[in-house]
C-alpha cells in the first residue's frame, strides 16, 4: 500500500511477465520478509520489489521539535541513545520552566565570566570547566527564550574554555534555527568527530546536508544513527527509506537516459508473451507460403516464425523483422504494429508502443489484442481509467476473446480487488478451458482471498488436466512454500525444472530455478546450494533481473557485501522502466551506505548482521 492509501499500480510487466504474474511478486515478497524478519539487511526499504513499478516508499517529515533543543545533560552513551529523543510533556515542562526563569537568566548572564581567546589561556583547568559550565547553562536558557544568537555567542564561549561535543551540538542547534545549514554541518561534524555515536548529532547533520541537498551524506548520516540507535527511532528510519528513493531516482533518471532500448531477458519475454492464446498467422503469412524476401510480408512472416522460437537471438531478430516490415509495408499493417508496438514496449520505449498500438487499433478495430496491450500500457502509466476504457471497447468488439477478460483479472489483481479478479479469470475460463494460466491466476487469486482450501483444490485439478505443463508446478510449489512447506514445494519445483529441460531445451523458464534457490535459503539457509541454482539460471538467462536480484540478497544474508552491491547495480542495469530502475537502486544505494557506514562503527556489525 503507498503512502496515499490507494492501491499500487504494480508494473504489467511484473504481472503479464511471468504468466500467472503474482508468482514472480511472491518470490521476492517472501525473500525481502524472511531476510528482514532475520535482520540480514540494515533498511527496510519499504514495499521496493525490484520488478515492481511501485515503490511504496514512505514520506515523512525526518525532523521532530525536541531534538534541535539544548539543555538536558547527557549520560552514558547507551542511556543518551535511549534518551537522545525527549518525549514533549518533558519538553513542554523545561519549556516552562525555562520562560519562568527569564529575569534571573538575565541577571545571571550580567556576572558571566568574560572569557575570549585572550584570556582563557591564563585560566586553570578547574577555572575552565566551571566557567564552560556556565556559560552553556546560561546559553541553554538563550537558547529557551528563542534569543539565537546570544545563544551562538555564549556556547562559542563555553567551546573556548572547553571542547565538549555537546557544546558543538547545543549551537549546532542554533545554526539549524536559523537555517544556517553550513554551520550545522560544521558543528555537528566537531560534535561527531569527538563521539561518533552522538545521534542527535548525526541526525541533525542529516537533516542539514538533506537541505543542501546532499542526500547522499544525509542517507549516511541517518543510516548510522539508526544502527546505533538499534532502529528505535521510526522518524529517522522513515527518513532513510525517504533519501534511499531521493538518492536511487537522481541516479535511476541519469541511467535511464543513458540506457539504450533493449529486450529483457528471454524469460521475461516469453512469459510475457504467452500471457496471450496463440493467435494463427494471418491469412497469407502461413509458414507454408513462400513470400518475396524484398517484401514486408516476408519479413512479418519472418518475425512471428521467430518468435516461436523463444531465444533471446530469436527475439531480437522478430524485433528487427517487424521494424523492416513496417519500412517496407505489408499487406497486414495493422498486425505488424501490434508486434511492433509489443516489441517496443518489451524494450521500454512506452510512447512509440502506445503510438503503434493506436494506429493499429485504427486500421482494425477488431483487433483486441492491441486494445489489451494498450490497456497495461495505460495501467503502467498509472492511466487506470484508459485502461478500463480499452477493456470495455475490447468487450465490445468480441465480448468471446477469453484474453480480454483474463488480462483485465491482471488489473483488478494488481489492484488488490480479488473478488473481481476471480470472476474474469472464472469468464476467461469457460470461454476456453484450454489456457492453463487463467486456471493458475484463480488458485492464486483464490489463496489472495484467504481460500486455502479452494485455491489447493484449483491447483490439484490443473496437475491432473495439465500434468505436462512446468508452470502449474512452479506455481503450486510458490503457494507451498508460502505455507512453509518445504520439502512438497521442492519436489514440485523439481518438477517443473525437469519438465522444463525436456519441453524448451533452448528457451527454458528458470524461475522454477530461483524458486528452489529461495526454498533452500528459508527451509535450511543451504546458501551454497542456492548459489548454484541462481547461477546455473544465470547461466541460461543472464539477463534474468529477478535471478541477478536474488543472487544479491542471498549474497547481502552472508554479509558479502560487496558482491552483493555488484548484483543490486546489474538487477538495476537490467531493468526496463524508470521505476523499475528506481526500486533496484534503492537496494544498491542502501547496500552501498553499509559499506560505508559500517568501518567506522564496526562494534555495531552485530545490529546490522
Amino acid at each position: 500500500m503507498s503512502s496515499t492509501g490507494k492501491h499500487p499500480i504494480q508494473s504489467v510487466h511484473s504481472i503479464a511477465a511471468n504468466s500467472a504474474g503474482p508468482a514472480s511478486t511472491s518470490l521476492w515478497t517472501r525473500l525481502s520478509g524472511y531476510i528482514s524478519q532475520h535482520k540480514a539487511v540494515v533498511y527496510t526499504v519499504g514495499a521496493v520489489v525490484i520488478i515492481a513499478t511501485a515503490g511504496g516508499i514512505y514520506y515523512i517529515s525526518q525532523s521532530t521539535p525536541n531534538e534541535d533543543e539544548p539543555g538536558k545533560e547527557r549520560k552514558s552513551k547507551k542511556d543518551r541513545r535511549k534518551k537522545d529523543i525527549k518525549d514533549s510533556a518533558s519538553e513542554k515542562a523545561d519549556k516552562i520552566q525555562a520562560d519562568s526563569k527569564k529575569p534571573a537568566a538575565a541577571n545571571t548572564d550580567n556576572v558571566l565570566p568574560d572569557v575570549d581567546e585572550n584570556t582563557v589561556g591564563s585560566l586553570t583547568d578547574e577555572q575552565r570547566s566551571t566557567y564552560a559550565a556556565k556559560l552553556k547553562a546560561a546559553g541553554n536558557r538563550a537558547y529557551g527564550n528563542q534569543d539565537y544568537p546570544r545563544a551562538i555567542e555564549l556556547y562559542s564561549k563555553a567551546i573556548l574554555c572547553k571542547r565538549d561535543p555537546i557544546f558543538f551540538s547545543n549551537r549546532s542547534a542554533c545554526y539549524n534555527a536559523l537555517g544556517n545549514w553550513r554551520k550545522v554541518v560544521d558543528d555537528t561534524t566537531a560534535a561527531i568527530s569527538m563521539d561518533p555515536e552522538y545521534v542527535k548529532a548525526l541526525n541533525r547533520r542529516a537533516n542539514a546536508f538533506e537541505q543542501l541537498e546532499k542526500y547522499s551524506e544525509a542517507l549516511l548520516d541517518f543510516t548510522a544513527s539508526c544502527i546505533i540507535d538499534g532502529f528505535r527511532n521510526e522518524a529517522s528510519a522513515q527518513s532513510v527509506e525517504r533519501l534511499l528513493k531521493k538518492v536511487a531516482e537522481a541516479k535511476g533518471k541519469a541511467m535511464l537516459d543513458a540506457k539504450p532500448k533493449r529486450l529483457p531477458s528471454p524469460t521475461f519475454v516469453s512469459n510475457y508473451l504467452q500471457s496471450f492464446r496463440p493467435q494463427p498467422f494471418p491469412k497469407g503469412l502461413d509458414e507454408s507460403v513462400t513470400l518475396d524476401e524484398n517484401s514486408g510480408d516476408y519479413h512479418l512472416q519472418l518475425g512471428l516464425e521467430a518468435v516461436k522460437r523463444k531465444t533471446a537471438d530469436a527475439y531480437e531478430e522478430a524485433g528487427e523483422a517487424f521494424e523492416q516490415a513496417m519500412k517496407l509495408g505489408t499487406n497486414h499493417e495493422a498486425t505488424a504494429l501490434n508486434w511492433r508496438g509489443t516489441f517496443k514496449y518489451l524494450r521500454g520505449d512506452t510512447a512509440s508502443a502506445l503510438a503503434d498500438l493506436s494506429q493499429s487499433i485504427e486500421l482494425d478495430p477488431t483487433m483486441t489484442q492491441s486494445y489489451i496491450k494498450r490497456a497495461s500500457l495505460s495501467l503502467e502509466l498509472g492511466d487506470r481509467e484508459a485502461a478500463a476504457a480499452d477493456f470495455q471497447a475490447a468487450i465490445k468488439h468480441n465480448p468471446d476473446d477469453p484474453d480480454i477478460y483474463y488480462h483485465r483479472a491482471q488489473l483488478h489483481f494488481i489492484c488488490g480487488e480479488f473478488a473481481d479478479a476471480a470472476k474474469d479469470y472464472q469468464k476467461s475460463i469457460e470461454l476456453d478451458r484450454d489456457f492453463i494460466f487463467s486456471h493458475i491466476q484463480l488458485g492464486v487469486t483464490q489463496y489472495k482471498m484467504g481460500s486455502i482450501a479452494s485455491s489447493m483444490a484449483t491447483f490439484r485439478r490443473c496437475i491432473k488436466n495439465f500434468d505436462k505443463v512446468p508452470d502449474v508446478y512452479n506455481y503450486y510449489g510458490e503457494l507451498l512454500l508460502d505455507q512453509q512447506k518445504y520439502q512438497e514445494a521442492i519436489e514440485k519445483f523439481d518438477l517443473a525444472i525437469e519438465m522444463e529441460k525436456q519441453t524448451k531445451p533452448m528457451g527454458m523458464n528458470v524461475l522454477p530455478l530461483i524458486n528452489k534457490a529461495l526454498a533452500l535459503f528459508q527451509w535450511k539457509q543451504d546458501f551454497s546450494e542456492a548459489e548454484k541454482l541462481c547461477e546455473r539460471a544465470l547461466l541460461l538467462d543472464p539477463d534474468c533481473d529477478i535471478a541477478v536480484a536474488t543472487m544479491a540478497q542471498l549474497l547481502l544474508q552472508q554479509g558479502k557485501v560487496n558482491q552483493a552491491l555488484e548484483y543490486f547495480e546489474r538487477a538495476a542495469s537490467l531493468s526496463r522502466t524508470e521505476a523499475e530502475i528506481i526500486n533496484a537502486l534503492s537496494y544498491a544505494e542502501a547496500t552501498r551506505t553499509q559499506l560505508q557506514v559500517s568501518p567506522p562503527y564496526s562494534n555495531l556489525n552485530r545490529i546490522i548482521w
